[in-house]
């Protein structure tokens, strides 16, 4: 039996990683001091960041209630970290009560917590996947499993592309998915504002804290390079907005300039 000294040791150890540092930023608790030590590194640098990973959620709440709403009833949501705070299936099945959810996620510590919390789910379930490598992820058996490809899904990369440097690399593992989702699926982004860094004209640092703390480098995109991740799909209203202006509905004019929580964020629907 381990020792909860042994456990403690165990948890001082582990590296962070972007899956956890996302956590604490919510105010999660499945993080640990390597994390917590990253996060706070970027937050003395950029304070908006916590900000920014909170009207990411919010952006993710309000898009699944939109697609549960319009009858999506399963999800694939990639990149998901640690499925606690508002989780994906717990917001669908608000709307849809049967809705099937897969979170899929690189970091082995983030797809194991997952998979305990989900342990007595039958309609959801955390698997190991890298959404570098989407053909593998499409087939792994839990995906197969849980979501019928038959039917519309909701494809959710949500704060994960700002993960993949090369952005034509992220264009095309993107569009290999959407590729095999059926008609009337929707893609929901989000992603880093290029416009909020270059403001302050310091994004490097935070790429740089990324790299030499986690094996997850970050970038940032532009609105018009975060839109052309929507190849092949109908944007929806209101396109490619603030993450915390948000809402479906037509928007209300030009995305304000941006303020705490500079995330790209947009929803678009497979014809």
């Amino acid at each position: 039996m381990t020792s909860m000294h042994e456990q403690s040791s165990s948890a001082a150890r582990k590296a962070a990683t972007a899956a956890r540092m996302y956590d604490y930023y919510l105010g999660g608790i499945h993080n640990f001091p390597a994390d917590r030590a990253a996060a706070d590194a970027v937050v003395k640098m950029f304070p908006f960041v916590r900000d920014a990973a909170r009207a990411n959620r919010g952006f993710v709440v309000n898009a699944v209630r939109y697609l549960a709403g319009e009858g999506v009833r399963q999800f694939l949501d990639v990149g998901a970290g640690i499925p606690t705070v508002d989780n994906v299936h717990s917001v669908a099945r608000k709307i849809q009560p049967e809705a099937r959810v897969v979170y899929a996620d690189i970091d082995p510590v983030a797809v194991a917590e997952g998979q305990e919390i989900l342990a007595d789910d039958g309609l959801a379930a955390a698997v190991r996947g890298d959404l570098q490598a989407p053909r593998a992820l499409l087939e792994h058996p839990e995906v197969r499993r849980i979501l019928d490809f038959g039917e519309p899904i909701g494809l959710l990369l949500a704060a994960v592309l700002h993960f993949i440097p090369d952005h034509r690399v992220g264009e095309e593992a993107t569009a290999e998915l959407v590729a095999a989702l059926p008609s009337g699926s929707y893609l929901v982004v989000s992603h880093t504002a290029k416009e909020t860094f270059s403001a302050i004209d310091q994004s490097t640092i935070t790429e740089n804290v990324y790299q030499r703390r986690t094996a997850t480098p970050g970038t940032t995109r532009t609105r018009a390079e975060v839109e052309r991740l929507f190849a092949g799909v109908d944007i929806q209203e209101p396109g490619v907005v603030w993450a915390q202006e948000w809402s479906p509905g037509p928007a209300s004019g030009q995305p304000q300039p941006a303020g705490p929580g500079g995330i790209w964020a947009g929803v678009g629907k497979k014809p």
